[in-house]
């Protein structure tokens, strides 16, 4: 069950933003902890077989963490030094490990967005204001894992007459892969066609179209939104305000923890979790539900 993506497209697009928005811009490492957290385990409950994706994670992180300090030789506590004469300090193997979670949390919050954020929920909110952009934002989405669902299809009838990738030999199979990739282009051009015929003879983009929509705004929706914007927003002045800030270079320096930096961090924490808590309590509730039958 993924009762999150069962929301109003506003209340999901909201809380992308200031969670992508989050990720990107504040490395404190509770933030960075927290951040990670939410999007890993939010992502595992959009998709179970995404479990597998926690290994490349893990490599991204790794190669992040381990390039970093050998391209960034800022830093007072120096460890040694290369061949070349640059230093290896601490500060940069530290900001490489923050760097790796960085970038693994904010590919995990995108996994999670392509899951929850369809392409009728892009319609639905920039149709109006931006027609031409929201299909093209709409189709772009679609068009990766549609490729690679028509790449599969057409290896496997290829792969049935005898004109597979993995058959014959170094040539042959150089060949049959250009043949299948020529076959899934020339698919996908087509389809583009297709698509912008439909379109227009429905008359997208026109003045005083109508569209029918299948969202609701409903009670729910206002809670959770007025959820996010609180925690959101109270994290967000937080960050602005200095309170929980933290440098790197040119040593560790991070802000007081005082009672409203505790605060920030609460909310900051409670807002990453935001989408696992929806996925609980709508388990608790389905099980309390169970129990009466």
């Amino acid at each position: 069950m993924n009762e999150f993506k069962r929301f109003h497209p506003l209340v999901n697009m909201v809380y992308f933003v200031f969670a992508i928005g989050f990720s990107c811009a504040l490395l404190n490492p509770f933030c960075l902890v927290f951040s990670l957290l939410g999007s890993v385990g939010f992502m595992i409950i959009c998709d179970s077989k995404s479990k597998k994706n926690v290994i490349y994670f893990v490599i991204v992180f790794m190669f992040a963490a381990l390039f970093n300090p050998l391209f960034n030789h800022r830093g007072l506590t120096i460890i040694t030094y290369f061949p070349s004469g640059n230093p290896l300090t601490v500060e940069s193997i530290v900001y490489g490990l923050a760097s790796g979670a960085m970038l693994v949390t904010v590919i995990a919050w995108f996994y999670c967005f392509s899951k929850v954020m369809t392409s009728d929920k892009f319609i639905y909110l920039f149709g109006k204001v931006a027609p031409s952009l929201s299909l093209i934002l709409s189709m772009t989405l679609r068009f990766v894992p549609r490729f690679i669902s028509e790449l599969k299809r057409v290896s496997v009838a290829q792969k049935g007459i005898g004109n597979g990738i993995g058959q014959g030999k170094l040539t042959e199979r150089i060949k049959n892969g250009l043949s299948v990739l020529s076959i899934t282009v020339t698919w996908a051009l087509e389809n583009a066609i297709e698509t912008s015929d439909s379109m227009k003879a429905r008359g997208y983009g026109l003045p005083g179209r109508s569209a029918f929509s299948i969202f609701k705004f409903t009670k729910k929706d206002g809670l959770w939104l007025f959820l996010e914007l609180l925690f959101g927003i109270y994290a967000l002045f937080g960050g602005l305000s200095g309170a929980i800030s933290f440098e790197y270079f040119p040593s560790y320096k991070m802000a007081g923890l005082t009672p409203y930096a505790i605060s920030v961090y609460a909310a900051y924490f409670v807002f990453m979790l935001l989408p696992i808590i929806i996925e609980i309590t709508e388990v608790i509730k389905w099980n309390a539900l169970k129990s009466k039958i």
